[in-house]
């Protein structure tokens, strides 16, 4: 399925806070106009990166208020609306839709285990709420519990708003299968970019483009040139740097965030608890991590 609106690279838009912990609308605007300048092809707004979990719905709205005020018309957003429960989904997903996204996306219900049907009951309402948008299903079975079957992309494709899938799961051979079915296929791992590519995708969301998106966006043009070797070097490249970023004390999120602020990017605050913030040993893991992605930036 070809859609020149989902394809290429998508930074995973980070939750931005003031010195309060609040949402702030200026953090926000300020860290979309930085990823857009850096010439990324869409955003994926209010996911895991974007700690929508720890958020309420008014905050959730806040956010993408203030992306779409930077993006609408430049880059192509998608906007992740799925709550724990449908009616506060249901809400998210008009208000998107009030706002212009260009699709919505949504997780399956976590905690409670729900069978098949449920599940697809769950996403099509949230569609429903959204009737002029397409809808992409979000595939992360490691964190949601629920993992997306070739049966239940079958049963949600009989809705005409289902487009895509973000796959996250760490089976490479999924991007393949729910390709196969007829819908385009995100890559989720970031360690995986190559592959996901090579195995169908078309383009990846990630948590980490945030602070090395001309990195990738480079890896995305090399793999689709046919230079494979030369994307899976940098691919290399770029997994050295994310296993680095996981090695902090603090959560991943909030080493990002002052790889930005090294990096002479948007200062948007740290993380919301219960994740876990820096440690003065993180510090100067980021900088670390800054100096590996201004080396991987430089020509080969």
């Amino acid at each position: 399925m070809k859609n020149d609106r989902y394809q290429g690279v998508f930074p995973a838009f980070y939750a931005c806070y003031d010195k309060e912990g609040n949402i702030s609308p200026e953090a926000v605007r300020k860290l979309a106009r930085y990823l857009i300048g850096k010439g990324v092809d869409g955003l994926y707004v209010g996911g895991s990166s974007g700690e929508c979990i720890y958020q309420s719905v008014s905050e959730r709205k806040l956010l993408l208020e203030n992306v779409m005020a930077e993006a609408a018309g430049k880059v192509t957003v998608i906007a992740h609306v799925a709550c724990n429960n449908t009616r506060d989904s249901r809400e998210l997903a008009a208000h998107a839709q009030s706002l212009g996204v260009d699709a919505i996306a949504a997780i399956p219900p976590i905690y409670f285990h729900l069978p098949e049907r449920a599940i697809a009951a769950y996403w099509n309402d949230i569609s429903a709420a959204a009737p002029y948008t397409d809808f992409i299903i979000y595939n992360i079975p490691q964190m949601a519990g629920t993992a997306l079957t070739v049966p239940l992309l079958k049963e949600m494709k009989k809705n005409p708003r289902v487009v895509g899938v973000k796959n996250s799961s760490l089976l490479v051979q999924d991007i393949q299968m729910f390709r196969n079915e007829g819908v385009f296929v995100f890559n989720g791992p970031d360690e995986q970019f190559v592959s996901g590519l090579a195995a169908g995708a078309a383009g990846g969301i990630g948590g980490t483009y945030g602070v090395m998106p001309e990195v990738f966006l480079r890896v995305y043009k090399l793999a689709l040139s046919g230079k494979r070797e030369e994307a899976m070097r940098l691919q290399d490249r770029i997994c050295a740097v994310i296993y680095k970023m996981c090695s902090g004390e603090g959560n991943m999120y909030a080493v990002a965030k002052e790889i930005l602020r090294i990096q002479g990017g948007p200062d948007i605050g740290s993380v919301r608890a219960p994740l876990m913030g820096l440690s003065g040993k993180d510090r100067a893991l980021a900088a670390e991590c800054a100096a590996m992605i201004e080396e991987a930036r430089l020509p080969a």
